[in-house]
């Protein structure tokens, strides 16, 4: 599976794992991607998408209900 956000684009970023001693190692930081139930043209879909996409669905939703 890929793994990147199909919602924002999001995907892995890379950089280096710093040690005690300073010596450098390449690492990934992997998006924090969750399986989620959407609804999409009034329908339940199963989407793997960022969690961080996930809250501001969330929360956007939350401020359409409330007005």
């Amino acid at each position: 599976m890929s793994k990147y956000c199909p919602v924002t684009g999001k995907g892995p970023v890379t950089g280096n794992a710093r040690s005690h001693s300073l010596r450098a190692t390449r690492r990934r930081w992997n998006v924090n991607l969750q399986k989620r139930k959407v609804k999409i043209d009034g329908k339940t879909v199963v989407i793997r998408m960022s969690n961080r996409a996930y809250r501001t669905l969330n929360k956007t939703v939350k401020a359409e209900s409330a007005e």
